[in-house]
């Protein structure tokens, strides 16, 4: 099994290709839609560079997976399932609380919370198959309620529940976010595999300017991961993400990133001129 990795610099996510070299089989996993909250232009740079690369090594795609409905980019899915209309888009079921939870946010009257607009959601230990591929499903909520974790063989794909042991875990302060879930999570399904496993990360932001790095294994964040090893204490853990978390901006593109992801990367339904809109709402 083969991984090709794909860094958006703008806003520092990793997008993987996991792919077995003979069978040709593969699947994507948090694509991005290039998006200037400026302009309001949408731009496909990020998704022509893994179409080329998939169509290059004649990767059959059968899933486009997303670990969550991410708050700080665009998916670029719906582009993806234009090259690729066999291809299936992925999140964990629970994108239906991440539906009902911003329909009142952005009180979005006619949308439908029922995660119908996805092609699968999955389940919580459920094992998927993509061609060769053998794909087991993790929830690891606590960044958002709908947080899953890729578990391919000795890799795992960890969403924003686990990022470099350098810069360490995800925030909890989104809607329905929950500190104490990202704990469990982390502890109880991703520190519980084998050491040996290797760690891929959704975001890495360099922290001190160091190299882009996005792998790590199990056995390097329970030793070294500077928020969670496997010897940081529950309470010690919700206490400090908690008064972290509140001094935290909230994520540049997170009002767009929130309404296209939560339909599975479609825009708005277009007006009587035909064009689509982004609500922004105003907050004291």
């Amino acid at each position: 099994m083969e991984v090709k990795t794909f860094f958006d610099g703008e806003t520092f996510t990793l997008t993987y290709v996991v792919y077995d070299p003979q069978s040709r089989d593969g699947v994507i996993i948090d694509s991005v839609l290039n998006y200037d909250p400026n302009s309001g232009k949408v731009t496909t740079e990020s998704v022509d560079e893994a179409v080329e690369f998939i169509n290059g090594h004649e990767i059959k795609l059968h899933y486009i997976l997303e670990t969550h409905a991410h708050a700080d980019h665009i998916t670029g899915s719906q582009k993806l399932k234009e090259y690729f209309p066999d291809a299936k888009i992925g999140i964990g079921a629970n994108i239906t609380t991440v539906q009902e939870t911003f329909k009142d946010v952005f009180n979005l009257k006619d949308l439908k919370t029922d995660g119908g607009q996805f092609d699968i959601l999955f389940e919580d230990n459920q094992e998927l198959l993509a061609g060769s591929l053998t794909i087991h499903i993790l929830n690891t909520p606590g960044h958002t309620p709908a947080c899953l974790s890729y578990l391919i063989g000795e890799k795992v794909f960890t969403g924003d529940a686990l990022f470099m042991p350098d810069y360490g875990t995800g925030r909890c302060d989104f809607p329905a976010g929950s500190a104490e879930n990202l704990y469990d999570s982390i502890t109880n399904r991703l520190y519980t595999l084998p050491d040996e496993t290797e760690v891929y990360v959704c975001h890495d932001y360099m922290p001190r300017g160091r190299e882009l790095k996005y792998k790590s294994t199990i056995g390097e964040e329970k030793t070294a991961n500077i928020q969670l090893t496997g010897e940081t204490l529950r309470e010690d853990y919700i206490k400090f993400r908690t008064e972290r978390d509140r001094n935290l901006r909230a994520p540049r593109l997170l009002l767009p990133s929130i309404q296209m992801n939560i339909l599975a990367g479609r825009r708005p339904q277009p007006e009587d001129n035909g064009t689509s809109y982004l609500k922004l709402p105003i907050s004291e």
